[in-house]
């Protein structure tokens, strides 16, 4: 059988290549990683086109069989390898996770805009429009409920690693690194992501990426 190959990213800048990333790495998935400049110029576009006709990368690629998106990789992962259960097993639950998920995928578009992911970034507040603290808020409040409900069976949003975890990965980041103040529940759950394994890997590999993207360094 063909392994894995993920296309991605920079790991400095790119929240949505780290997302089906950290999904595969934390659940011991093999995979070859292939890396992708970004904004770079047509070759580096011509390798991700080559690819997928989105023209964006993450793209994972299983043999004859190619996922782009990020949430799509995630569920595709999930469905490919059952052992790794990135979903909650029960229904209930699992509807909370998906849920939770789409709303990270499709929102929070102030809050991406006003705090880009940049690792090397000195941890520094910014000045933050009404949208963007409303986006913070929801997404403490998501956290606390899922803290709430779940925190019984272990300190990550449903208990174990899951793909929730995985798509809020970037918001860690975010959070960090614009000094953004939460309540210590959620602060605890960001301890949590910060010392797992693969997320420290992500972030530490990023951090000795040199290359710069002129048009994410003014946040």
């Amino acid at each position: 059988m063909a392994a894995l190959k993920l296309a991605i990213g920079n790991k400095n800048y790119s929240s949505w290549s780290m997302r089906p990333w950290l999904a595969l790495r934390a659940s011991n998935i093999a995979f070859d990683e292939v890396f992708i400049p970004l904004y770079t110029g047509p070759a580096d576009k011509d390798r991700i086109l080559a690819l997928t006709r989105s023209g964006k990368v993450p793209v994972l690629i299983d043999g004859d069989i190619t996922v782009w998106d990020s949430l799509a990789i995630i569920e595709y992962v999930a469905e490919r390898f059952p052992q790794t259960r990135l979903w909650p097993e029960d229904r209930a639950s699992r509807a909370h996770a998906r849920s939770i998920c789409a709303e990270m995928h499709s929102g929070f578009l102030p809050l991406r805009n006003e705090c880009g992911m940049n690792l090397h970034r000195p941890v520094r507040p910014v000045a933050l429009s009404a949208d963007a603290r409303a986006n913070i808020a929801r997404i403490e409040q998501i956290w606390l409920e899922c803290r709430e409900r779940y925190g019984a069976v272990g300190p990550f949003l449903f208990g174990a690693f899951g793909a929730a975890d995985a798509m809020y990965a970037p918001v860690v980041h975010r959070f960090r690194t614009y000094a953004i103040e939460v309540a210590p529940e959620a602060k605890a759950y960001m301890e949590t992501m910060m010392a797992l394994p693969a997320f420290r890997e992500w972030t530490e590999a990023g951090r000795a990426e040199s290359l710069v993207i002129e048009k994410f360094e003014n946040l």
